[in-house]
């Protein structure tokens, strides 16, 4: 029996950071979805359909395992997603005692409401500290994003749209 884990975020974009945790929940899990969801508290740089498509490019530029499904999920609760995919876990990465603190809720009424469990992922050191807000306000003021991002959405984030 495989292991379906899902690794969901805004990802608006996803950085460096996201693919590492990504990368390494492939490595565990049979098969992990990528789950791009729209997080009504936060303002959307880019259309949902284009975060899938960067994240799917990046994936395949970093050489990442091919047991990576990238898709999004609008409707419902995202646990719902996990029980109609078959999925036992969610993979959340930490970067600091806040997400703990954000996240630990979270966890425990996602596993009330459906037994999907929450695993935390703690980012490489040299992530730990860029958030797709922070990638976001530098993009907007014309800074270099590519220390942050994979290199398809630093060209992406530095073209004229």
């Amino acid at each position: 029996m495989s292991t379906i884990a899902v690794v969901p975020g805004s990802f608006d974009p996803v950085t460096l950071g996201h693919l590492d945790v990504i990368g390494r929940a492939a490595g565990i899990f049979d098969e992990v979805h990528v789950l791009v969801v729209h997080n009504p508290d936060k303002s959307a740089l880019l259309p949902i359909a284009q975060r899938v498509s960067l994240i799917q490019q990046a994936i395949v530029d970093g050489g990442l395992p091919g047991n990576i499904i990238v898709t999004s999920w609008s409707v419902g609760l995202l646990v719902d997603y996990c029980v109609e995919v078959g999925a036992k876990v969610l993979v959340k990465g930490i970067r600091s005692q806040v997400d703990v603190a954000y996240e630990t809720p979270m966890a425990i009424v996602n596993r009330n409401l459906s037994g999907v469990e929450t695993v935390f992922l703690l980012p490489d050191p040299g992530h730990a500290h860029v958030s797709s807000s922070l990638v976001r306000q530098v993009a907007g003021l014309g800074g270099d994003v590519s220390p942050y991002v994979p290199p398809v959405v630093a060209e992406f984030l530095q073209s004229p749209r």
